[in-house]
């Protein structure tokens, strides 16, 4: 009588005797790496960030409390970015009030007057979508998904605020000294605007 065959695939044969390959001449399949603590976890998530290392500098402080939550972490990152918006708008104003004079005894141009507005907008927008965290309810429901789109859309838009401020401010040519020390202020909260969106980006199971 003649024995019952089992047919294998020739793309599954070949992927059995790949492995057993790998593992007689010694190679190791890595693995993603598990963060060991909360700190390293924030670590690990800055890495989807454009900048990570500003993101680990300023998040890493709130380890204890965001522990290994991407919840708790994406509010964090927002609400050091709207503080830090907060100050640079502040800042903003008082170089512009009365039409302050630089060194150099040029008056601050409409760019600088336009960044008030602007930076403002960006702070309001900032401080709503941190409130709307707060409103976000279970994982997955439609409610979930409604608030996080808010927040995304509200986030993107505070990052568009500092673009323009800062396309404004390299098209303005008076000022010259204003205008170095606001561009310091915008690119740093542009880039935490940035950090803070994409770790708000991973909530978003479409994304």
């Amino acid at each position: 009588m003649a024995r019952n065959r089992v047919a294998i695939p020739r793309a599954a044969a070949a992927a059995v005797l790949v492995l057993c390959l790998s593992a007689a001449a010694g190679i190791a399949v890595k693995a993603a790496p598990v963060p060991r603590g909360p700190a390293e976890y924030i670590l690990l998530s800055c890495n989807v960030t454009r900048f990570p290392d500003l993101c680990a500098k300023s998040l890493v402080v709130y380890a204890p409390a965001v522990r290994r939550s991407p919840r708790r972490l994406a509010q964090a990152a927002l609400a050091v970015t709207e503080d830090r918006a907060l100050a640079a708008s502040s800042f903003v104003r008082g170089m512009s009030v009365g039409g302050r004079k630089t060194t150099r005894g040029s008056l601050d141009g409409g760019a600088v007057r336009d960044c008030v507005e602007t930076l403002a907008d960006g702070v309001d927008r900032l401080r709503r979508s941190l409130k709307e965290m707060g409103r976000l309810g279970r994982y997955g429901s439609s409610n979930f998904s409604w608030h996080l789109s808010n927040v995304q859309t509200w986030v993107s838009a505070a990052l568009t605020d500092d673009n323009t401020c800062l396309d404004s401010l390299s098209q303005d040519r008076s000022a010259a000294v204003v205008r170095l020390q606001i561009r310091r202020q915008i690119v740093h909260v542009a880039r935490l605007t940035s950090n803070a969106l994409a770790l708000i980006n991973r909530l978003d199971p479409n994304y």
